[in-house]
């Protein structure tokens, strides 16, 4: 396989693996949190929401790192670093921003103390701790699409800075 097809092969498998992240960040979002705040004051919303949160980290975990490692991939074989530095290539640091947020949560935060913390504030007050979640996710979920929407737009041609 010449340098061209391992290209378009890291191109294929970055998409996908974006759409599979994403995808589950906008499940997440727009489906079972909201859906978990409907249950009420049950404490049983707070072990659906692990249970279900745990199988999507996994996911979550195996897509980011194959999204890194095919963007810098990509990055590296046509050396657009300097893409970093040109205000039309806006959405490239904008999707390593997010990779690099949701890496340091799924790999470093998490494990270190954030499910430790979450559990506690659930303790005290489910529905505040999912509300505050929630409001994380779609912050994220926006920045997300805006990164998608910029990245499928920029690869196609469009400029902002024209």
């Amino acid at each position: 396989m010449n340098h061209l097809n391992y290209y378009i092969f890291a191109h294929a498998l970055h998409v996908v693996a974006v759409v599979i992240w994403i995808g589950g960040v906008a499940f997440v979002t727009t489906v079972l949190l909201p859906s978990l705040k409907k249950l009420g004051n049950s404490t049983n919303k707070i072990t659906l929401f692990e249970q279900l949160e745990s199988r999507f980290s996994f996911q979550a975990k195996i897509t980011t790192l194959l999204t890194g490692l095919s963007g810098f991939y990509m990055l590296d074989v046509i050396h657009a670093w300097d893409h970093y530095q040109q205000l039309q290539f806006w959405w490239i640091p904008l999707m390593t921003f997010i990779w690099f947020l949701f890496t340091l949560v799924l790999f470093v935060l998490e494990p270190l103390f954030l499910h430790r913390w979450f559990h506690q504030q659930a303790e005290k007050n489910s529905s505040k701790a999912l509300a505050l979640i929630y409001n994380f996710h779609k912050i994220l979920l926006f920045l997300s699409l805006l990164a998608v929407m910029g990245a499928a737009a920029g690869a196609h041609g469009f400029n902002l800075t024209r």
